[in-house]
């Protein structure tokens, strides 16, 4: 057989064929006095072989440790290689499944009309911007630019935090959120944060914003953070905090005005004396 006739026999391109010879997983035959390789029936069992290998997942070099194994110790590689994709496989199963499952999750939000613009995030966190976007409508103008900011800023502490505290602060949020009067009073405090865009850092409304926010917080959420106010972003949810300087606290701040910035400083000040 030509290199042409092997591929076709075994369902691979002659590319292919020349790739394994170049691996060494297929043994090159010696060439006629014409130039050309001729190929035979143990080549095509041996082609065959690697082609049923590579079909159940195994890498290419999984496949030549098994073909070079010999005698017994030949079944026991392979049964070794065979173990360890199924352990791998059960892996993808599981991973395979809960996306699926989170999918269907988010799948479900968008024919209820809640899928948020932030999203994906979790049916947790969703429920909160919904109720969010409640309490924007019943306020006169336009929703307050904090509170989206706010909103990126919980989306991103879903993805960065440790699974656990970010959990625990989406599902205190979750309460908080739960009450509209509370959202209302949030709104509230967006607004005021809005106020200060082109205020100086000494105006009169940076102190009265401080307060807002800091009273905003609710005890559930400074516990989830372990009463640490650096964990709370500006709208008194949850997300960032710290002193500006470098890292992503000093970027969270950088991507506020300046009277902004020192409001929020105040309320963590505010904030680190009541937790005490």
């Amino acid at each position: 057989m030509r290199i042409g006739e092997l591929a076709a026999l075994a369902g691979v391109t002659t590319r292919t064929v020349r790739h394994y010879h170049h691996l060494g997983l297929l043994p090159e035959p010696a060439r006629r006095a014409n130039g050309y390789r001729e190929y035979g029936l143990r080549d095509a069992v041996a082609l065959a072989r690697v082609r049923r290998l590579t079909g159940l997942g195994l890498s290419l070099e999984e496949v030549r440790d098994v073909l070079a194994a010999r005698g017994s110790d030949a079944g026991r590689e392979l049964h070794e290689v065979l173990t360890e994709l199924d352990a791998d496989l059960a892996r993808q199963e599981d991973a395979l499944r809960g996306r699926r499952a989170r999918v269907r999750e988010l799948l479900e939000l968008a024919e209820r009309g809640e899928l948020p613009a932030e999203g994906p995030v979790s049916s947790e966190l969703a429920a909160l911007f919904g109720e969010m976007a409640r309490a924007g409508a019943r306020l006169p103008g336009p929703e307050p630019a904090m509170a989206a900011k706010e909103r990126e800023l919980l989306a991103l502490l879903e993805t960065a935090a440790p699974a656990r505290a970010g959990r625990e602060v989406v599902a205190a949020l979750g309460v908080a959120g739960a009450d509209p009067a509370a959202m209302d009073r949030m709104y509230r405090v967006y607004a005021l944060l809005d106020e200060l865009v082109e205020a100086d850092v000494d105006d009169p409304r940076v102190a009265r914003a401080a307060r807002a926010v800091a009273e905003s917080v609710p005890e559930a959420v400074l516990e989830a953070v372990g009463g640490a106010p650096e964990g709370l972003p500006h709208g008194g949810h949850g997300g960032h905090g710290g002193e500006a300087g470098g890292g992503f606290a000093g970027e969270v701040f950088a991507d506020l005005a300046p009277a902004q910035a020192e409001a929020v400083r105040q309320a963590m000040r505010l904030l680190v004396e009541r937790a005490r």
